[in-house]
């Protein structure tokens, strides 16, 4: 079959109400009504729904980011006298001061980095410097203050973790198959097994594939 006829524009998709600044979209990747991204890099086929907010942040392929999410909050300089932002963005009330840049840049030094296929859940947030492995499950609210293993759910306020998503052979296997980084053909193909396979069953169909057909 052509591929016009099977694949979709493979365009990043960006709702008129979003607000992106030095962000990099991958293919396939949708930014919902009212999100708000700051230096963000999303990975293929990532998207977020409405009202989201990342900042400082590497977020890899296949990623599903809920309404009302928070990724990488923003921190305040609480051991100081205030921790209101008028000590590190005084311009916004006055002229001749500048905006903190030391300030700034220990914001910037603490991206969130999030791995491919993860689902976060409807409000949940993650909190600065937080690393979170492939495949894993943020429940909804949660607050995320640690870092989260690869296939791990979590959830409640801090976030802890409730149990695996996969036993560890199989997890395993799903790392070495790395199925999203497939082209888009392959994954055309692989869909229906996705859809009626056994997770192990899909491993033995799709396992040593790699470098076969397109």
């Amino acid at each position: 079959m052509d591929d016009a006829l099977r694949f979709q524009d493979p365009q990043p998709r960006i709702h008129s109400t979003a607000e992106l600044k030095s962000c990099r979209l991958g293919k396939y990747a949708s930014i919902g009504e009212r999100c708000v991204l700051r230096e963000v890099i999303v990975g293929d086929f990532t998207y977020f729904e409405r009202h989201a907010e990342a900042i400082y942040a590497d977020i890899g392929k296949f990623c599903s980011i809920a309404a009302n999410t928070r990724i990488n909050a923003l921190e305040h300089p609480i051991e100081r006298i205030t921790q209101h932002k008028i000590s590190y963005r005084p311009n916004e009330y006055f002229r001749y001061q500048g905006v903190d840049a030391a300030f700034r840049e220990r914001r910037q030094s603490k991206r969130v980095r999030i791995g491919h296929d993860v689902w976060i859940g409807h409000g949940a947030v993650i909190m600065p410097g937080v690393a979170v492995g492939n495949g894993a499950v943020i429940g909804a609210n949660a607050v995320v203050t640690r870092d989260v293993a690869s296939y791990q759910i979590v959830a409640g306020s801090p976030a802890k973790p409730i149990r695996s998503r996969f036993s560890q052979p199989i997890a395993e296997r799903i790392e070495r198959l790395q199925w999203w980084d497939w082209p888009v053909a392959r994954l055309f193909e692989a869909i229906p097994d996705m859809q009626n396979f056994s997770i192990e069953l899909f491993l033995e169909r799709w396992e040593g594939t790699a470098g076969q057909g397109t």
